[in-house]
């Protein structure tokens, strides 16, 4: 831990940034298979949160690892750094009053709860995109799935390396049951439910 450093308060407070923005500000949590569909719901939903005047930001899993987790592996130990590193940058995000979407497997549970501690009451919102491991496979969109069996990728999730299904998330998005639209359709619905917009 580094030493000689003492937090600042801010000028200005979360509540005053969500009074001007006219909404909540809250960070959803998406996790699950490659290949579920967890960034194009998230997308999708940012999307039209944006054209309601809702500020909204999407932090990739794929994205991140091209600039501040560019240092990490996917060993176990730098999974984790990469979730604990997601989790403060979400936390910013709902500092400043945005809607925030994260797409990263986040295969174990325990690094989802370490994020969710970050956060207040109804700012960490654990969006479960379930998808069979066999219809992620059959999609494979980055072609990583047959990459992991002929074994030229190791620590896979869900092939060589565990994923552990969130026990009680607030929302549960099946996208093998529904196209893409209708679950994006479902959280929206969950957020206009709490009057958060």
């Amino acid at each position: 831990m580094a030493q000689n450093i003492v937090w600042h308060e801010p000028s200005l407070q979360k509540e005053e940034r969500r009074k001007r923005n006219g909404h909540h500000s809250a960070v959803f949590w998406f996790t699950g298979l490659s290949g579920s569909g967890k960034s194009t719901i998230a997308n999708r939903v940012a999307k039209k949160l944006h054209e309601l005047g809702v500020q909204t930001y999407v932090l990739d899993g794929d994205n991140i690892r091209h600039g501040l987790n560019k240092d990490l592996g996917f060993s176990e130990q730098d999974r984790k750094e990469n979730i604990r590193r997601i989790g403060e940058v979400a936390k910013l995000f709902v500092d400043s009053g945005q809607m925030v979407f994260t797409a990263f497997i986040s295969p174990f549970r325990e690094d989802r709860e370490t994020v969710r501690k970050l956060l207040e009451e109804d700012e960490f919102i654990e969006v479960y995109v379930k998808c069979p491991l066999s219809q992620c496979e059959e999609r494979d969109p980055k072609g990583l799935y047959k990459k992991a069996r002929k074994g030229e990728i190791s620590d896979f999730t869900g092939i060589s390396s565990p994923y552990e299904e969130p026990e009680s998330p607030e929302i549960v998005l099946e996208t093998d049951r529904f196209s893409i639209e209708e679950c994006a359709e479902q959280l929206l619905s969950y957020i206009k439910e709490r009057n958060w917009i």
